[in-house]
């Protein structure tokens, strides 16, 4: 059995043992992370370390960051997401929210994406203290990561304007400790059409907000196709291009009436070389200039709204980058790496800091059913923090 809180406080915990306190909160993204967060801060807090929430607009979710050792510049900040992705519809051999050990593997909820990295920073807490640093490690871990990044941005603006700038940041997601230095921005759409109704034997008097929805979609497919042809060769990205994807799409109400609205989703993530959003400035052109004038001459209330769901700026390489030298220096790790998927890590780049992403653990584990972390994972993640702590104190 799990020891109480108070307990937990009053002891060391090793890295697996932390994990399994981590797991043990069901943090998903649609409730509160708040006891996770509790549970941080009174850690913290036993070891004599001040923390600072930076709470939700709504109140039920906090992001903490939290400084160890000098209040100077130079220091490391070690990134983390305290939420997971559900487990509803997935098929577990194991409980989610009971850490498992079996086979050399820690399985479940969050274990690679990414309380363990969470664990193996937070487990490391008195070592850092006893090291005498001379340059700082500030901890971040944020909400909502897994909706689009929601939670970082007011924790970066807060940690700017309250602590010494840090050399570098590492973002700790699963990379089994390769150095990424570059992942894609991404923007989120949500396309809405009004048409107008009417019946489809008199089509040539309605406006169909389906069919427009549809010409939409095939356009940004279109995009994206010229950019596959046009794709460099020698783009490390897998695909090596920016794509402009439509997930979701619904609209209509009867197979005889023409449509009288419809929406979609659309999921651009652009390669570093390139920006999201001058995709959707030539979307909104396309749809004023193309779309919408057909649909307002049969009816001038018809058109399109496309409003803007989330965010996620990419990370660009850096040139002689402090995050990447460090990170190169502990790992040994010197291949070029990115990925396509997206992090926060582009939101402390944003910022002027410099930022890799490198944790333990394999991403294809990252939300799936029975995920889990390799021990062999945590135990690399472990040597390796305890080499920035040396370079820290030394």
């Amino acid at each position: 059995m799990l020891a109480s809180l108070k307990e937990v406080c009053r002891m060391s915990l090793s890295p697996r043992e932390m994990l399994a306190r981590l797991v043990a909160f069901p943090s998903v993204s649609t409730v509160s992370n708040l006891d996770l967060i509790n549970f941080v801060q009174e850690w913290l807090q036993s070891h004599g370390v001040d923390s600072n929430l930076v709470h939700s607009p709504e109140g039920d979710k906090a992001n903490l960051y939290a400084t160890i050792g000098p209040k100077v510049e130079g220091g490391v900040v070690l990134s983390g997401h305290t939420d997971v992705v559900p487990v509803e519809g997935q098929v577990w051999t194991t409980n989610p929210w009971t850490l498992t050990d079996r086979d050399g593997r820690l399985y479940g909820r969050g274990t690679t994406d990414m309380k363990g990295f969470n664990a193996l920073a937070l487990a490391l807490v008195p070592d850092m203290l006893a090291a005498n640093l001379k340059r700082p490690i500030h901890l971040a871990l944020s909400y909502d990561e897994e909706l689009a990044c929601r939670g970082a941005p007011s924790m970066v603006r807060a940690m700017a304007e309250t602590i010494p700038t840090p050399a570098a940041v590492i973002v700790g997601e699963p990379t089994r400790h390769c150095v990424v230095t570059g992942h894609k921005a991404s923007v989120q759409l949500r396309t809405r059409l009004a048409g107008h109704a009417v019946h489809s034997s008199r089509v040539d008097q309605g406006v169909s907000a389906v069919m427009n929805a549809a010409r939409l979609v095939v356009w940004l497919e279109d995009i994206m196709e010229r950019n596959r042809q046009e794709a460099d060769p020698e783009n490390p990205f897998e695909p090596p291009y920016s794509t402009l994807h439509c997930g979701v799409m619904e609209g209509g109400s009867a197979a005889n009436i023409v449509s009288s609205s419809a929406w979609f989703f659309t999921d651009i993530r652009a390669i570093p070389t390139e920006n999201p959003w001058q995709y959707v400035e030539r979307y909104r052109e396309y749809i004023k200039e193309i779309i919408e004038p057909r649909m307002k001459a049969i009816a001038p209330a018809a058109g399109v709204e496309v409003e803007v769901v989330s965010e996620v700026p990419g990370l660009s390489p850096e040139e002689d980058g402090q995050a990447e030298g460090l990170m190169r220096r502990l790992t040994g790790d010197n291949a070029t790496h990115v990925v396509a998927y997206g992090t926060e890590a582009g939101l402390f780049q944003a910022n002027g800091w410099s930022t890799v992403v490198c944790g333990p653990g394999d991403i294809a584990q990252a939300h799936q059913p029975d995920e889990f972390i390799e021990i062999s994972e945590l135990e690399a993640g472990e040597r390796l923090l305890r080499r920035l702590i040396s370079e820290l104190a030394a």
